[in-house]
């Protein structure tokens, strides 16, 4: 499939700090992908950048084949928009806002409207400043759907939303998409709703791509062991690069394996890691535990990195 979104080695800097650095990422036609990281990662910055709301400092971003810097009215008509800090006219009724929105888009489905209306128990007669939250972010969503965009971006769109309103969120958002065969792009925290939603993962970190894979392959290779041994464990030296988190505390070990392919394979693994292996338990990860793995990783890798540079700097003073 064509990919709706293209960024080739796009940098984005505020004065010297590059929030984010060289991404190299399509996102296919048709698919759900989610930007995940921690706080400060880029993951907005990449999305304001993508919509041409920020201008990228080197590299490029292509939405729709076009340059980000040159979308036209006609692409964003093309686009949903949802963001955590949404702006809306909290004086507008639900119904005002609508009849607001409408005219600026050519492809407005008043059936599907009015059908969205009635699927997010929206009260048209209310005014915007009297809902709760989880209800301002169903007028947007519906605001930002009901002219049939082909690409939809949510940027934290989970945020403050309580577990029946995030449950109908994703419902809605499932069957639409599967109807209509959207493109989304999504950056959240909330990763439970993002494994039930998503069907790819990037992980950004410093600015940086540190990962770009499927869902069902990244919980295909991500396991949990856990060994015990004849004899007391003596914490090993070598061990393969994709084996992390190891501890180790008497008779028995346990660590997270990245590249997982067979209980065979593992057991070939072990016996030559560690003397004596008796018992061994595999156990597969959800995409929460798969994501903090990686981020304890990403941050041991930070920290080794700042001690480095210092003693490198107290040897060149």
């Amino acid at each position: 499939m064509n990919p709706i979104i293209e960024f080739d080695h796009m940098e984005k800097r505020f004065k010297k700090t590059k929030a984010v650095d060289g991404l190299n990422l399509d996102v296919p036609e048709g698919s759900i992908l989610a930007l995940l990281g921690p706080n400060g990662a880029g993951k907005t910055t990449t999305i304001k950048t993508m919509l041409n709301l920020y201008q990228p400092d080197a590299g490029s971003v292509r939405v729709f084949g076009e340059d980000s810097r040159r979308l036209k009215p006609d692409h964003f008509r093309s686009i949903g928009y949802v963001s955590e800090n949404q702006q809306m006219p909290e004086w507008m009724t639900v119904g005002g806002f609508l009849d607001y929105c409408k005219p600026m888009y050519p492809t407005w489905d008043e059936a599907f409207c009015e059908r969205l209306c009635d699927q997010f128990a929206l009260p048209l007669g209310k005014k915007l400043k009297a809902l709760s939250r989880g209800m301002r972010m169903k007028a947007a969503l519906l605001s930002s759907l009901v002219y049939r965009p082909k690409l939809v971006v949510l940027d934290e769109p989970f945020t403050g939303l309580d577990p029946l309103v995030r449950d109908e969120f994703i419902r809605g958002m499932l069957e639409l998409t599967e109807e209509a065969g959207w493109t989304v792009f999504i950056s959240s925290h909330d990763i439970d709703e993002v494994e039930r939603l998503c069907d790819s993962i990037a992980v950004i970190d410093e600015g940086k791509l540190r990962l770009n894979e499927s869902v069902d392959d990244l919980q295909g290779r991500f396991r949990q062991i856990e060994i015990q041994c004849a004899g007391v464990i003596e914490t090993p030296r070598d061990v393969p690069e994709t084996w992390t988190h190891l501890e180790v505390q008497g008779r028995t070990a346990s660590f997270t394996d990245a590249s997982f392919e067979s209980n065979a394979d593992l057991r070939q693994q072990l016996d030559a890691v560690f003397q004596g292996v008796q018992r061994m338990q595999v156990s597969p990860l959800s995409l929460r535990e798969i994501f903090i793995s990686l981020a304890r990783s990403y941050r041991l890798e930070h920290r080794s990195g700042v001690r480095e540079e210092a003693v490198l700097m107290e040897v060149t003073a």
